[in-house]
This record gives structure tokens, sequence and C-alpha cells, in this order.
């Protein structure tokens, strides 16, 4: 991800001699769950709670991340974003995370709710976990350098421009496949979705409904339909 380049206006910090508050506190340790709960996710040691985990984590991040934009406007105190060094290679951690969803990665997306008759695009849960990740990285890096009000100032700012639209689309997918399983209903709207999948019409239905019966409705005492 590219770093902002403009500068800035000088200000007083969000917080005072910037040292961690608790507001600070809270959210750099909810991060920091994140972090570490999608990571071990992503290594693939249980994937039969994936989905219902994932579900949990991104939910309680966005709960940081309302609370982040809710916040009044943080001003950093430096006129520039001070260099965080290389950024985190988040490839390996994409295909595993890729690996372990298929075929239920794939989902259908509206980018902006208000842009009238938006078209819905095709969007991976994998992806949108590995952006989230690179964004938070990315501020936890000014976090640990004692940089609080600049960590502040960018998991806030990248909440609104990038990651906090990205978790809450990954969130509405993760969602919808749990209600899919406890309504019963199949998941015909993948049929085709993924345009660069050599799988046969039906396949990729037929495939995400024995993922959703083996890692989501068996871990979570789920049912198809009602006894």
């Amino acid at each position: 991800m590219t770093e902002p380049t403009t500068s800035r206006p000088p200000g007083d910090g969000a917080l005072s001699g910037d040292g961690p508050d608790s507001f600070a506190v809270q959210i750099a340790d909810q991060i920091e769950s994140f972090t570490v709960a999608v990571t071990e996710v992503a290594k693939g040691d249980d994937p039969d709670s994936a989905v219902p985990y994932l579900l949990l984590q991104v939910s309680q991040l966005l709960l940081a991340g309302g609370r982040l934009g809710a916040h009044e406007d943080i001003v950093p105190e430096e006129r520039y974003e001070p260099d965080t060094g290389p950024e985190p290679d988040m490839d390996e951690l994409r295909e595993r995370l890729a690996s372990l969803l298929a075929p239920v990665d794939v989902y259908s997306e509206v980018f902006d709710p208000y842009v009238p008759r938006s078209t819905p695009v095709a969007s991976r849960i994998s992806d949108d976990l590995a952006d989230v990740l690179s964004d938070l990285r990315h501020g936890m890096a000014h976090y640990r350098a004692g940089r609080i009000t600049e960590a502040l100032w960018w998991w806030q700012f990248s909440y609104l421009s990038n990651w906090g639209p990205t978790a809450s689309a990954a969130l509405r997918a993760l969602q919808s496949l749990v209600a899919h399983v406890r309504l019963n209903t199949p998941l015909a709207e993948l049929n085709g979705l993924d345009t660069d999948s050599d799988a046969e019409d039906g396949d990729l239905e037929r495939q995400a409904g024995r993922v959703m019966e083996a890692e989501i409705a068996q871990p979570l005492g789920l049912r198809n339909g009602r006894s």
C-alpha cells in the first residue's frame, strides 16, 4: 500500500504527550488480537472452524473500527508520515486463506451502496482479509515505534478509506455463509461468479454446499432445516 505523501496540517495530536491512553491501548489490543487470530486461521490447523471464527474476529475488529470512525479527527503532530520500513509480504497468507476457503472464497459485492445502479463485482474473502491486515500492520509499526498518535491517525484514515469498507464486505460474505446454512438455502449465486474458474455449471454450487456442511454446519451444530 502506498503511504500518504502529501503534507498534513500540524496538530496537537490525539493524545497528550503522544502516550498511549486507554483508547489507544484498547484499539491496538483489538487490532493485535485480530492479526494474530487471522494468521492462526490461515495456518489451516483447524479448517472446520475457519468460517465461524473469521466471522467472530471480523465482527470484533469492526467494533474497533466503529470507535475510530466515531472519534473526532485525529491529527498527527508531524507534517509528513514517518517511514515504517518495508511493507510485510501478504501473498503467503492470502494464498493460504484462499486455499482454506475454496470454493466459498469468491462472493459478489457492491463497492459503494450510495452510487446509483452500482454493478456488483466479484470479490474474495482471502483478498479482503489480507488487505485489511496490511493496513492494520502498517499502523501497528507506528504504534510499536512509540508514535501513538500517528498510529491512530493511520488506523482512522485507512478505516474510512480502505480497511473499513473491505472488512465490512468480508463480514457480509461470512455472515451470509452462516445464514445460508441456517436457512437451508443454496449458494446458486456462486455459479459462474469467478470468471477465471474452469468449473462447469453447477459445480461451484455443489462444492460450496459440501464446504458449508463440513466447515460451518457441523462445528456450529447447525442442521439443514428444522427437525
